[in-house]
């Protein structure tokens, strides 16, 4: 299968695109004012105990208290808590992690009320990102991410990854770790270092004790709530995760984030910087790899199956819900059973695809077409856990109930990705009544003469649906566009986007800013 990583930075957000065979199957929008990622790690400050919950809310910044259980203290707790204490009461030199270790690791079946009192300060990092009306979920259990190994301050233990089937390469890494990891960390070998050599390992293992240390020194001049770490921006976090010989390409449309990946691409495959590509082209990045139509395609309430089959996605608060529909199907000849089985078996592979496109997580709850045959409800079982297997996100699959559901449970770490397909009339405003169409041009070119000689913008950009840059650039020697080039600006560019409407436009400069123009007052329509 061949993989291909699509990524377009705005200067508002950050966009990722993952494509299986030409087909997207992840997509990840990240906005650059949003600060609570998971993987950070901040000093907080304890706003209240909740001894009923077992929990505490934690202030960290947020506009809403972070939780905290008291499960998510982690065995080591007592240790780093220690810890955090003799840095903060000194602040001249942080201790070595080596003194805390005859700490006790604390109980499973402790009371939150033992371990805090309103006011303390506690080192936490996110397991969950805000999502709805809840703050973030938090975690005392430090780790560090890498390629290749996930690091733990405070424990001494080695965990191997179940994913490698291996017994002789799961022994193999497991000592090999024991040997080179250094006292009182803990490290879980993740599934990416099957057949990896010690120096690559090794190198991974330095890196990650080395980030703890670094960023444990801000602790020294630190006053709760306060970031410590921030978790390394997404588009390296992802690819951090998800690399593999199977990329064929990385597309990226900023030169800065180009070179980020790059360096990154360098240090864990070598061999492979060629895949990552700097894209220059006029067009949309996801308007020339195929990505804009299937988001308008792939994240509506209505999402249609090969053959006539369709589904509907509803979300609320507490689940997901899927129908199955089998549309036009049931006109054909096959008797039911056989036409139940080819649409479910069709949706599941769909109903796999949207759960990590949509990134949707919590209870999932899908409404198969009956089945009366056993044999048929095991195969789609069967099928469907064969579908998610290559699904990053912890998940559960049940069988079929008898009532013909199946349910399944999905890691929720950040909000459920949603791409809005309905849009307001950019032209009326909702209200149904335009101008006629033949005067759209004559718009256009109004607002050219507003860039040109109000805003004194010579060179631009204009961003049109491509049915009307079509339309504008027909006829060449006669065009509109050399007509406008001639009368206006020799520096203008009329560039096709997928994302806008048909009678929608925007201007950007040479530099990606789009021009801020003033709407010309509405004329009520007699």
């Amino acid at each position: 299968m061949d993989s291909e990583l699509v990524i377009d930075v705005q200067p508002e957000e950050v966009t990722i695109a993952i494509l299986e065979d030409k087909r997207l199957v992840e997509f990840q929008k990240e906005a650059h004012n949003i600060s609570f990622s998971v993987g950070n790690i901040y000093l907080g400050r304890i706003k209240k105990v909740m001894p009923g919950l077992n929990a505490a809310f934690v202030d960290v910044g947020y506009k809403k208290d972070a939780f905290l259980h008291y499960q998510d203290l982690g065995p080591y707790f007592g240790r780093l808590d220690k810890f955090l204490k003799t840095t903060l009461s000194d602040r001249k030199k942080v201790p070595s992690i080596g003194k805390f270790v005859q700490v006790p690791e604390i109980t499973k079946e402790g009371s939150i009320a033992e371990v805090f009192k309103t006011g303390d300060e506690v080192l936490v990092q996110i397991a969950k990102e805000p999502i709805s009306t809840k703050g973030p979920r938090l975690t005392s259990e430090i780790s560090f991410a890498g390629r290749y190994l996930v690091v733990i301050p405070f424990g001494d233990k080695v965990s191997v990854s179940q994913k490698i089937k291996s017994s002789e390469e799961r022994a193999r890494l497991r000592q090999l770790i024991h040997s080179i990891k250094p006292k009182n960390y803990s490290v879980i070998v993740r599934t990416s270092s099957e057949g990896r050599r010690v120096a690559e390992l090794d190198y991974d293992l330095k890196s990650l004790v080395r980030r703890w240390e670094d960023n444990m020194v801000k602790l020294l001049k630190s006053k709760g709530p306060m970031l410590i770490y921030e978790e390394t921006g997404r588009t390296v976090a992802l690819l951090r995760d998800i690399y593999s010989p199977s990329f064929q390409n990385i597309y990226i449309n900023d030169s800065a984030v180009y070179n980020e990946v790059l360096d990154y691409v360098k240090v864990i495959a070598p061999e492979n910087e060629k895949i990552v590509e700097l894209y220059k082209g006029e067009t949309p990045i996801f308007d020339h790899y195929g990505v804009t139509k299937q988001m308008k395609s792939g994240f509506g309430r209505y999402v249609t199956v090969k053959s006539g089959a369709y589904l509907i996605i509803e979300h609320t608060e507490a689940m997901h819900v899927i129908d199955v529909n089998s549309g036009n199907r049931s006109k054909n000849g096959a008797g039911q059973e056989t036409t139940a089985i080819e649409v479910n078996m069709a949706a599941a592979s769909e109903i796999a695809r949207q759960l990590r496109l949509r990134d949707m997580g919590g209870i999932i709850v899908v409404d198969f077409i009956d089945m009366h045959e056993a044999d048929n409800r095991q195969k789609l079982y069967d099928h469907m856990r064969t579908l998610m297997a290559n699904d990053r996100a912890k998940h559960n699959i049940l069988p079929i109930s008898k009532f013909g559901l199946m349910q399944i449970t999905r890691q929720r770490v950040r909000p459920v990705m949603d791409f809005n397909t309905s849009e307001t009339c950019p032209t009326c405003h909702g209200k149904g009544e335009i101008s006629p169409s033949i005067f759209f041009t004559d718009d256009i070119e109004k607002k050219i003469d507003e860039v040109v000689n109000t805003l004194k913008v010579k060179k631009f950009k204009l961003y049109v649906h491509p049915y009307i840059a079509a339309f504008i650039k027909q006829g060449f020697l006669f065009s509109l566009e050399r007509k406008w080039k001639l009368k206006y600006s020799s520096k203008m560019k009329i560039i096709p986007d997928q994302s806008l409407g048909m009678l929608e436009f925007k201007f950007y400069d040479f530099d990606k800013n789009e021009l801020d123009l003033k709407k010309e007052e509405e004329i009520p329509v007699v």
